[in-house]
């Protein structure tokens, strides 16, 4: 009973040192990334640290943008499991896992205000990876040793930004197999990337109050946004789902990157 308390106490403590912006960016953020999720299968995380890494900054944003997926994650382990090749995702998650933690240590260790500007880089950088649609030429296959690099790749990015997505899923589309393989493939590189940073983020500390309540109290918003994006794709808006959604990431990383840069230079 008295954990339950002090639980409580923490959760109502920590939400009371918010702004009225601050509940509005973080409701806003939680429900555009689920909805993205539900509509095209990715952005969310970038979405998250767009909007928040714009209100708290990086090190409270990636953190939150690392949890917040890790319950929808657990719920596809059955679907990764029974399709998935094994050894590809086996071999990208082992080169991720490694190396998550340097890029973990970049981001705490570069100055926050910078970091914004890095971040919002680089996720315009993803974007315009997933505007491109990359596939490999039909019959390619990549090698173990691409797999690693790709791995490594995106558990840097990951570790640092918390962006990792795209080059994980251009790996995952490079090996044969019908769609079902494929999608397996993409959502077992994308698991790993959930969870890459999960130890080198707890070991640096960024699992702080502020952290863990606005994650905990943000995964229904995700997860309701996540259904409603869904169902809005399967009715009335796969016909321009994906520029729709590309074009949202492209704006909000354009005007975070200018906000960024013009605190920058007035400090």
């Amino acid at each position: 009973m008295g954990t339950c308390v002090t639980m409580i106490e923490t959760v109502f403590t920590t939400l009371s040192d918010f702004s009225l912006l601050e509940i509005l960016a973080i409701i806003f953020s939680a429900g555009l990334a689920g909805f993205l999720r539900g509509f095209v299968g990715f952005g969310g995380a970038i979405a998250v640290v767009l909007v928040l890494n714009l209100v708290f900054g990086p090190l409270t944003a990636i953190p939150i943008a690392s949890l917040i997926g890790m319950p929808s994650t657990v719920q596809l382990l059955p679907t990764i499991i029974r399709h998935a090749e094994r050894r590809f995702v086996t071999v990208f998650s082992i080169s991720c896992i490694i190396a998550a933690p340097a890029g973990a240590f970049v981001l705490v260790a570069i100055d926050p205000d910078l970091m914004k500007i890095i971040i919002s880089i680089f996720v315009l950088i993803m974007v315009g990876l997933l505007h491109l649609n990359l596939r490999p030429k039909p019959g390619y296959q990549n090698s173990d040793l691409e797999t690693i690099l790709a791995g490594v790749i995106s558990g840097l990015i990951q570790g640092a930004a918390a962006v990792g997505g795209p080059p994980a899923v251009l790996a995952a589309l490079s090996r044969p197999g019908d769609a079902v393989r494929q999608r397996a493939n993409v959502l077992g590189t994308v698991s790993t990337l959930n969870f890459c940073a999960f130890v080198p983020f707890w070991y640096l500390g960024l699992y702080n109050n502020r952290v863990l309540v606005v994650s905990f109290l943000v995964v229904p918003i995700y997860m309701l946004s996540t259904a409603v994006g869904a169902h809005f794709f399967s009715t009335t808006g796969h016909r321009h789902y994906r520029p729709a959604a590309l074009l949202t990431l492209a704006v909000l990383g354009t005007i975070t990157l200018g906000v960024a840069v013009h605190a920058e230079l007035v400090n």
